[in-house]
């Protein structure tokens, strides 16, 4: 057994323990159980898996689908897209029937997916024709969901722009968008929202923006020149991000406008993507105020605006005049403008103040006066890192994560949009191997229990939790060598989906316990 496949088996005993433990909490929400399951967690929570239309359906030619950023981007930056065929993906455009019975084969209740702007609107507008094929897609695909008893999520935008609106006008660039956005968010929910009550109108803001206009490392790949890596590219960093950013929050609170209009008893909500931090030494009195600090630019940036309607008060304070300011109006239509906090959490790092920022490169991570740093001042790494995992695992961050949104937020309503482990896998790496996953399985059990602690002792109001993904996909820059599916997907023999024992766990866990579907409305 190579210590190489399996480097987390020394920690086999100690996990088990803790998972398997009683969870004896003084609470009625929360029942009393043997052994971590769907039935320790309070009555009516949703349990569900996740994935985007770019990263797994395929079928960029039918449907007269248009072209997206990310094809453009792949097609112009092949080395940035590790081995990128969107034309196949994993085909979940022919196979949605198929992995529907892999969720079911999972006791979900809930599938999070994504619809492909350039799919209904091929040219990114109305007027310019819409893709029936596309909208039929769709519908075909939430009707399925439906008859086989798992509830749809839909997100608006997953790093989809029609490339069309880009060439138009650079996409979120320009403030443009805002109506685009709007008239595209009216149709969806006009289309969809009588079968759909659950929406998500951006996945991961900070992400979009920092990784898309600011580093380069996802499309479009716009940064300054004095950035490693971006020598040869166009773009303005320090500036674009923040740019970007306010056209996507103005087009969300549009989006919302017409949301509350048309999808009566519907929730809607921005998938947030923050990290959790600890700070680099605790000794340090400058190095505490970063974890504060940092998370108001990765997370305070979006969830600021929509719950308070401005941003934090560091940004304006730091960025100065680099920062966008909204209107009397947009301040109105931002405040509320969100049902639910939607949280993807993978990973967490340490953060050391920035003694040195350099006025002449501005970028988002110097902006915040934080360096993030693998190990802390005793050289010790956070959490634990597999040898094959794409990301430290932190779980003890995740619960933090979840408090500091409640303490700070007045304590809202918060789903779990996304939560995963990443094996970096090679080509050689044979389906065996692919499939014994168990560092995911145990990543799973930790976060799982975090969460629970969460919600049982520090009161957190966790409503739900999607796992990403349900398959192995293609994850942006990383190509399909970074997998996170539990299932696995094998891509040189037809894509045939395997089950993996992460997979084997989830539904384990999930087979003990009411699923939400089997409760009484009165009981919910």
């Amino acid at each position: 057994m190579a210590l190489q496949k399996f480097p987390l088996l020394g920690l086999l005993f100690l996990i088990t323990i803790v998972v398997s433990s009683t969870i004896a909490v003084d609470d009625p929400v929360c029942p009393t159980t043997s052994k971590l399951s769907r039935a320790s967690f309070p009555n009516g929570f949703v349990f569900g898996t996740a994935t985007a239309a770019f990263q797994v359906e395929g079928a960029i030619n039918e449907t007269c689908r248009g072209p997206a950023l990310w094809d453009i981007f792949c097609k112009r930056n092949p080395e940035r897209c590790s081995g990128h065929n969107a034309d196949v993906a994993v085909d979940f455009f022919h196979r949605y029937k198929e992995d529907i019975q892999l969720m079911k084969n999972l006791n979900t209740d809930a599938f999070r997916l994504s619809i492909a702007w350039s799919r209904i609107f091929p040219h990114g507008r109305k007027e310019k024709g819409v893709s029936q094929a596309g909208v039929k897609f769709y519908h075909d695909l939430i009707d399925e969901l439906l008859k086989n008893g798992i509830i749809p999520f839909v997100t608006v935008f997953h790093w989809d722009t029609p490339q069309d609106l880009e060439d138009e006008y650079g996409g979120f660039l320009s403030e443009n968008i805002v109506k685009d956005f709007r008239e595209y968010a009216d149709y969806v929910f006009t289309e969809y929202g009588g079968k759909v009550k659950n929406w998500i109108t951006f996945n991961e803001p900070w992400v979009f923006a920092h990784a898309g206009y600011d580093v380069g490392k996802k499309a479009p790949g716009r940064c300054s020149r004095y950035l490693k890596g971006c020598e040869d590219r166009d773009g303005r960093s320090g500036y674009e991000a923040y740019l970007v950013s306010h056209n996507l929050l103005n087009a969300h609170a549009e989006a919302v406008e017409v949301f509350r209009q048309k999808v009566k008893g519907g929730k809607i909500g921005i998938a947030h993507s923050p990290a959790w931090f600890e700070p680099h030494d605790l000794k340090d009195s400058n190095d505490v105020p970063t974890v504060s600090r940092v998370l108001d630019f990765m997370l305070g940036w979006h969830l600021d605006p929509t719950t308070f309607g401005d941003y934090p008060q560091i940004m304006k304070d730091l960025l100065g005049h680099r920062l966008p300011k909204f209107t009397s109006s947009q301040k109105a239509k931002l405040k509320d403008s969100t049902d639910f906090v939607g949280l993807n959490y993978y990973t967490s790092t340490f953060s050391n103040h920035n003694e040195k920022p350099d006025p002449s490169t501005p970028s988002w991570k110097q902006d915040s006066l934080v360096a993030w740093e693998p190990k802390n001042v005793d050289h010790s790494a956070i959490g634990s890192q597999p040898l094959t995992a794409a990301l430290p695992v932190y779980a003890k961050g995740f619960r933090s994560l979840l408090k500091y949104i409640k303490d700070k937020y007045a304590n809202p309503e918060i789903m779990i949009m996304e939560n995963g482990y990443g094996d970096k896998l090679k080509d050689k790496d044979s389906v065996e191997v692919g499939t014994a996953d168990y560092n995911r399985k145990y990543y799973l059990q930790r976060h799982l229990l975090a969460m629970n602690e969460a919600i049982c002792i520090d009161k957190v109001r966790v409503t739900g939790y999607f796992v990403w993904s349900l398959l192995d996909n293609f994850e942006w820059q990383d190509g399909y060598n970074n997998r996170f599916g539990l299932y696995y997907v094998d891509f040189k023999n037809n894509l045939t989906r395997y089950e993996k024992e992460s997979a084997k766990y989830y539904k384990d866990f999930l087979g003990q316990g009411v699923r939400p579907s089997a409760l009484k409305k009165d009981e919910l």
